[in-house]
C-alpha cells in the first residue's frame, strides 16, 4: 500500500514535465511525494486524499461553510426583528464578541496555525502510538487551559464588561443585562475551542467536510432560541445567549463520530510531558496573537464604539456579518485547505511550497475583488433586504451602509494575510506573524483614535481595513525577501483580465442597482427576487468574461478538472 500511495503522489505542480521551478502552477494538480509511512491509515483517509486537488477541497470547504454562513444570514435577520439596533442588541453582540475573541486565542486560529503543523510533522515522522499520545495529551492540557480561563471570565464579567464597553457604564441597566449574557455566553469558549481541537486534526487528515459544516449548529440553536424562547421571556436576549450555550455543546458532540472514524477519538489525559506539546505551546503564545489580528482590532472597535454614539456598536454588527460572508465561505476555506499543505512541503522542503502559495493568492485575487466591488454596490439593498423588518428601521440600515463601506475595503488584504501567514505558520515561525501583528494592531489604533469621533462607524471600520492592508503588506514583503515566495509567470495579465472584468461587472450593478427607496418600497419576496437576479447576472458575466478572456483558473473551476481527486 505505501508503495502505491507514493506513486499515486508523486507528481509535481507544474503543468509541463521539466519546465523548472518557475513553471506554472495547474490547478487542481496532484501535490508531490505525500506518503504515509506510518500506514496508520487507509489510503482514502491519507493526507493524499485531501491534497491531490487542492480546488476539491477549497470548493468542499466552502460550500459547507456557505451553508452555515446563509442560516447565519438568516439568524441575523431573525435577531434584527427581533433587538432591531437598540440597547439589547448592543448588549448581546458584546457578550457575543467576548467569548468569539478567546476562541480565536484559544481555538481555531492561534491553536490550529500551532497544532496543525506540528501533527502533520507527528504523521510524517513518527510512529501512529506517538501521534496518538500527542493527540491526547494536548487535548488535557488545551481543555484544563480552557476550564480555567472560563470559570476566570464567568467570575469577572463585570469588569471584562467594563473594560470592553465602558461607555455602558453610563446605563446601569444596559451594563447589567451585558454581564448577564456574558456570564452565559462565556463557556462557548470552552466548547468551541475543543470544536477547533476536533477540526484540527481532521484537516489534517483530509476530512474538510464535518468541520466545514460544524458551525450550521450554532446557528441553528440560536434560530431556535430566539423563534420560540425568546418571544416568553422578558428578556429575549437572555434566551438567544443559552442558544448560543448549546450551540457550542452540539457542536463539539457532531465532531465525534468523525474522530472517531480517524481513530483520534481518546480521553484527554495531564499524565506527561510530551515534546510536541511544548512545542505547540511555544509555538500558540506568538500565534494568539498573530492569528487574531482581525478579532483584536474589532475588539478595540468595540471599545470606541461603545463610546462615540448610541448604537455604533450595532452597526458595526450587522455590516461586519455582510462582510464576513466572503471571508467566511472563501477566506475560511482557502486558508483552511493551504495550511495541511504547505505544512507538509514545508516538512519535506519541497519546492511545491512556492507553486501552492502562489496558486491561493491567484484565487484570493480572482475571488476577493469581485466579491469587494459587489458588496460595496449592493451593501445597501443587502442591508435592506436581510435586516429592515420589525425594530430594524431604514435609518439603521443607511448607518449600517457606512461601516460596510469600510469594512468592504478590507476584504483582499483580511483574505490575502489569511493566505500568507499560514506559510510562516507551515515552518513553525510564529514570531514574525506576531511582530507585523502588533504593527497592524497599532496601525489600527492610532487610525481609529483619529477618526472615531468625525466619522463614527465609517471610521472605526476604515482604520480595522487599513490595518488589515498593513499586516497583509508586511507578510508579503518579508516572504519576498526570504525568497520564499516569487510570483509565477502570467501575473501582469492576469491582473488585467480579472480587473477589467470586475470593473465591468460594478457597471452593470451600478447600472440596474436602484435606489434604496426602491428596495424600500418592495415587498421581501420582490427585495430578494431583484437582488437574486442582480447577483446572478453579475456572476455569469464575470465567469464568462473570464471563460472568453482564456483566464485558467476560472476555466478550471468551471470545468471541475480535477484529476485523481478523491
Amino acid at each position: 500500500m505505501p508503495t502505491i500511495m507514493s506513486t499515486t503522489c508523486r507528481h509535481l505542480l507544474p503543468s509541463r514535465p521539466g519546465s523548472g521551478p518557475r513553471a506554472r502552477f495547474r490547478l487542481g494538480a496532484p501535490l508531490p511525494s505525500c506518503h504515509n509511512p506510518n500506514n496508520d491509515l487507509p489510503a482514502s483517509h491519507d493526507v493524499c486524499s485531501m491534497s491531490r486537488s487542492p480546488l476539491h477541497s477549497v470548493l468542499k470547504v466552502g460550500s459547507n461553510t456557505m451553508v452555515s454562513r446563509l442560516l447565519g444570514f438568516a439568524r441575523d435577520v431573525i435577531l434584527a426583528r427581533l433587538f432591531g439596533a437598540g440597547e439589547m442588541a448592543d448588549a448581546f453582540f458584546v457578550a457575543f464578541r467576548v467569548p468569539n475573541l478567546f476562541r480565536r486565542l484559544f481555538g481555531e486560529g492561534a491553536f490550529s496555525q500551532s497544532f496543525v503543523p506540528v501533527l502533520g510533522e507527528y504523521r510524517t515522522t513518527r510512529s501512529a502510538e506517538e501521534t496518538r499520545a500527542f493527540v491526547e495529551d494536548v487535548a488535557g492540557w488545551l481543555a484544563l487551559t480552557l476550564a480555567l480561563v472560563t470559570v476566570v471570565g464567568m467570575l469577572a464579567a463585570s469588569a471584562i464588561v467594563y473594560a470592553i464597553a465602558p461607555g455602558f457604564a453610563d446605563n446601569p441597566a444596559k451594563f447589567a443585562l451585558t454581564v448577564e449574557l456574558l456570564r452565559i455566553t462565556f463557556p462557548y469558549l470552552f466548547f468551541i475551542s475543543l470544536v477547533a481541537l476536533a477540526g484540527g486534526i481532521l484537516n489534517t487528515y483530509g476530512h474538510f467536510t464535518v468541520p466545514a459544516f460544524t458551525p450550521v449548529f450554532l446557528n441553528l440553536s440560536i434560530i431556535a432560541a430566539a423563534l420560540w424562547w425568546a418571544p416568553h421571556l422578558a428578556q429575549p436576549a437572555v434566551a438567544v445567549a443559552w442558544g448560543v450555550f448549546a450551540g457550542g455543546v452540539l457542536q463539539i458532540l457532531f465532531q465525534l463520530p468523525a474522530l472517531k472514524r480517524v481513530g483520534h477519538l481518546h480521553w484527554p489525559r495531564l499524565r506527561r510531558r510530551d515534546p510536541g506539546v511544548l512545542k505547540v505551546l511555544r509555538l500558540m503564545g506568538p500565534a494568539a496573537f498573530g492569528a487574531s489580528v482581525a478579532q483584536i482590532n474589532l475588539f478595540l472597535n468595540t471599545i470606541l464604539a461603545s463610546l462615540v454614539g448610541a448604537n455604533v456598536v450595532s452597526y458595526l454588527y450587522y455590516s461586519d456579518r455582510l462582510v464576513e460572508f466572503p471571508l467566511g465561505v472563501f477566506g475560511v476555506a482557502l486558508g483552511t485547505v493551504v495550511l495541511p499543505m504547505l505544512s507538509r512541503q514545508a516538512a519535506e522542503q519541497s519546492p511545491q511550497f512556492r507553486h501552492t502559495l502562489d496558486w491561493a493568492l491567484r484565487m484570493t485575487w480572482l475571488i476577493g475583488l469581485p466579491a469587494t466591488i459587489g458588496l460595496l454596490l449592493l451593501g445597501g439593498p443587502l442591508l435592506i433586504s436581510l435586516f429592515r423588518y420589525g425594530a430594524y428601521t431604514a435609518h439603521d440600515a443607511r448607518e449600517s451602509y457606512l461601516s460596510l463601506l469600510g469594512y468592504g475595503l478590507g476584504i483582499l488584504p483580511i483574505i490575502a494575510a489569511r493566505v500568507l501567514a499560514p506559510a510562516f505558520y507551515a515552518r513553525q515561525n510564529t514570531r514574525t506573524p506576531v511582530k507585523f501583528g502588533m504593527i497592524s494592531v497599532a496601525t489600527n489604533m492610532v487610525l481609529s483614535l483619529i477618526l472615531a469621533w468625525p466619522l463614527q462607524q465609517l471610521g472605526l471600520a476604515l482604520a480595522t481595513s487599513f490595518a488589515a492592508l498593513v499586516n497583509a503588506v508586511l507578510l508579503g514583503r518579508r516572504l519576498y525577501r526570504d525568497e520564499s515566495y516569487r510570483p509565477m509567470p502570467g501575473w501582469a495579465l492576469f491582473l488585467a483580465k480579472s480587473s477589467g472584468l470586475a470593473l465591468l461587472m460594478g457597471l452593470l450593478l451600478y447600472y440596474f442597482r436602484g435606489a434604496d427607496s426602491l428596495w424600500l418600497a418592495l415587498s421581501m419576496g420582490e427585495r430578494f427576487l431583484r437582488l437574486g437576479v442582480l447577483i446572478l447576472l453579475a456572476t455569469l458575466l464575470y465567469l464568462a468574461g473570464a471563460w472568453l478572456l482564456g483566464v485558467q483558473e476560472i476555466r478550471e473551476l468551471l470545468r471541475r478538472r480535477l484529476p485523481h481527486a478523491g
